[in-house]
């Protein structure tokens, strides 16, 4: 399960947390312009924008979670189990697999609009990546500096939502979402008055009774309600400091902690990462489960007129700053 986010302040932030049993060894990469994408049925790309994002990289392809492109647009796919639908290879479409399916858009579209025309033409196709990695049961949020989208390849076909409030987690579909935050228009951030009875004189003991009926729990329609509501009423500065402190603070209200979502067998899943894109500069913040400093990768810091993958291993284990 996953929770991703947009967050605007002075710059534009896009990021996620991936929450899962068990780790792939995934890597920050960078692709660049020149390296050359081979797609299983629509061909090559010897020429696109810059990616940077993390992704598993198998027989020198990368497997992207999420990322952003040079240009500022960004795109993550998240857990959707028994709702993702994929088809049949279909003549005169774009048959896109669906590992494929973020570097295509990344390397070729600058904007959402761009990112839309690509996909009039998309037929998410049943296609694996080997025997060994069967195709992920996805659906994927796509953001630029202005506004985000949902995708959804489910039996009825290839959904497109506008996405308002800028975020996505897992199961149920997109627009059940959206209909389920009309059960919490209650919520505030300012204390409650009394509308339960003008016979009961009620008090007010603590501060934050304006948020009572907020989703706690692990669940991907609690977590949806409850990153919708700490995003959509966060303040930050605009420093880059203050940004992505707050952006990692609004992942953090759904961050899942080991112990809690048993999934047999002694395993548990937890956020393995948490990440946070600039889009303006391009640059990819990120901390892990045992690791809580944030590590920061620029993407222009490389050479990105290569033809070669450029990989950074996570910085996993703890640091700590004595100050005695």
């Amino acid at each position: 399960m996953c929770t991703a986010v947009t967050y605007y302040t002075k710059d534009h932030y896009f990021g996620r947390n991936l929450d899962l049993e068990y780790s792939y060894n995934e890597t920050v990469t960078i692709t660049p312009r020149n390296y050359e994408f081979k797609f299983r049925k629509v061909g090559e790309i010897k020429s696109h924008y810059s990616i940077i994002g993390m992704a598993y990289v198998a027989n020198n392809f990368p497997l992207y979670y999420d990322g952003i492109n040079e240009k500022g647009l960004g795109m993550a796919g998240l857990n959707f189990p028994g709702n993702a639908d994929y088809k049949e290879i279909e003549e005169g479409k774009d048959n896109i697999a669906p590992f494929e399916f973020i570097p295509y858009i990344l390397s070729q579209a600058s904007n959402i609009e761009e990112a839309k025309n690509l996909l009039k033409n998309i037929n998410i196709a049943k296609i694996n990546f080997s025997d060994e990695l069967p195709a992920s049961p996805l659906h994927w949020i796509i953001s630029d500096k202005e506004n985000s989208i949902t995708v959804e390849s489910v039996k009825d076909g290839l959904k497109i939502y506008d996405n308002p409030v800028g975020v996505l987690t897992n199961n149920p579909t997109f627009d059940i979402h959206m209909f389920n935050l009309n059960n919490y228009m209650g919520l505030s951030t300012e204390q409650p008055e009394n509308n339960f009875s003008n016979k009961l004189n009620l008090e007010k003991y603590s501060r934050g009774m304006g948020g009572l009926g907020l989703p706690g729990d692990l669940s991907s329609a609690s977590r949806f309600v409850k990153a919708t509501f700490t995003k959509m009423n966060s303040r930050s500065g605009d420093s880059e400091s203050e940004s992505i402190s707050q952006f990692f603070h609004i992942l953090g209200s759904v961050y899942q902690q080991r112990g809690l979502v048993h999934m047999g067998e002694g395993k548990y899943e937890i956020t393995i990462y948490s990440s946070c894109c600039n889009m303006d500069k391009g640059i990819y913040y990120y901390v892990t489960y045992e690791n809580s400093q944030i590590t920061g990768v620029d993407m222009n810091k490389e050479n990105l007129d290569s033809s070669e993958l450029i990989n950074y291993d996570l910085i996993k284990g703890q640091k700590i700053n004595f100050q005695n």
